[in-house]
This record gives structure tokens, C-alpha cells and sequence, in this order.
């Protein structure tokens, strides 16, 4: 069965092939439509918001059982924030490297201990007959002093986990504890109930 990634993060698509394909799910993306789906303007509060908001378009749009995430890393020095502004914190989309040292710069003061923070990924699976899933997962940690590791995206160089730095650790080790696996893992189990049901 064909499912729809509404991201043109390539990394995310693969994250979500790890573990929805244990389904039997193919997922598609822009990249196999004929032309790219005009884009969404992401002005939810939450992350759930946000998530469900870009499914429900691509669900329209292709006509096709719709996905999407949002996600994003929320520190507590910070007020919660970058939060769901995480992809463009530095005011423009999808700067990594802007991002990250804008982070570094508004924690430039604050001790180790008080540097935790929190991945957070909201997903958001819509049915064309209107049936919605929302799930949500978490993964917490500290941010470090200094960007390290060449793995993951994002934050990650900077995100340490129990497991260590997600700028270090291998996608299988990364998996077993992230905010989006947790949240996909949630969502396998809903469509498992649902395929169940018939």
C-alpha cells in the first residue's frame, strides 16, 4: 500500500521508511508526483498542529493515505523555545549550521546543568475517508558547547541523549531512543489496530 511523506527532508523519509515498511508500506514523496505540491504555511502553536495541518492538505491534494511531521527541539533556559520554530530559528528554513550557532549564542551563559532540552516530533497520518491520527514523541537531553559529529541532521551535533551526542551515534542507536522513532513506533501501532479491524 502507497502512503504520502508530505517532507522534502530526505533524512525524515528515510527515518519513516525504517519503520512503517515493516507494515508493508511504500511511501512516496514530492520527488514522485508529477509537479510539487504548493507549500504549506505552518502557523499552528503546537506541533500537533502544525503535523496534522500539512497531512490534511497532501491527503487532498493526492487523494492518497497522507503523512507529516513536526518537529522540533524545545530548551528549557529558553522557555521552550526554539519549539516549533526549530526549522528556522535563525529566520530562514532549513539553516543548520544558522540555527545551531544561534543556539549556542542564546545559551552562551548557561551552565551544563541547566542546559536540558527536549526533541519533541508530532505525526500526523489522514485517511481520505477523514479517519486522523495524531501521535506524539519525546526525547530528552542537554545541548552541548559545541556542535561535534557528523550523523543526523538538525541539531543533532549539539543534542546529547543517554545514548551520547545524536551528531555521533548510528541511526539503529538513534532509533531505539528518538522523539520521532518513539512517535512513528506509536503510529505503527495504530495502523496495526486499524489493518487489524479491517
Amino acid at each position: 500500500m502507497k502512503y504520502f511523506i508530505a517532507t522534502k527532508n530526505q533524512h525524515k523519509i528515510v527515518e519513516f521508511e525504517r519503520i512503517l515498511s515493516q507494515l508493508g508500506i511504500e511511501l512516496i514523496s514530492e520527488k514522485d508526483l508529477d509537479k510539487p505540491l504548493p507549500d504549506v504555511e505552518e502557523n499552528g502553536l503546537t506541533f500537533e498542529e502544525n503535523a496534522l495541518t500539512k497531512a490534511e492538505f497532501a491527503c487532498k491534494q493526492t487523494g492518497l493515505v497522507s503523512l507529516a511531521d513536526d518537529s522540533g527541539l524545545c530548551v528549557d533556559a529558553l522557555d521552550g523555545a526554539p519549539g516549533v520554530f526549530s526549522a528556522r530559528y535563525c529566520g530562514r528554513h532549513g539553516d543548520d549550521a544558522a540555527n545551531n550557532k544561534k543556539l549556542l549564542n542564546e545559551l552562551q551563559n548557561v551552565p551544563m546543568e541547566k542546559r536540558t532540552a527536549r526533541y519533541v516530533a508530532a505525526v500526523a497520518c489522514v485517511f481520505p475517508d477523514g479517519r486522523k491520527i495524531v501521535v506524539r514523541g519525546t526525547c530528552e537531553g542537554h545541548i552541548a558547547f559545541e556542535e561535534s559529529g557528523n550523523n543526523g541532521f538538525g541539531y543533532d551535533p549539539l543534542f546529547i541523549s543517554k545514548l551520547g551526542r545524536f551528531g555521533e551515534v548510528s541511526a539503529e542507536e538513534k532509533d531505539s531512543i528518538s522523539h520521532r522513532a518513539e512517535a512513528l513506533i506509536k503510529l505503527k501501532a495504530e495502523l496495526e489496530k486499524i489493518y487489524k479491524e479491517g
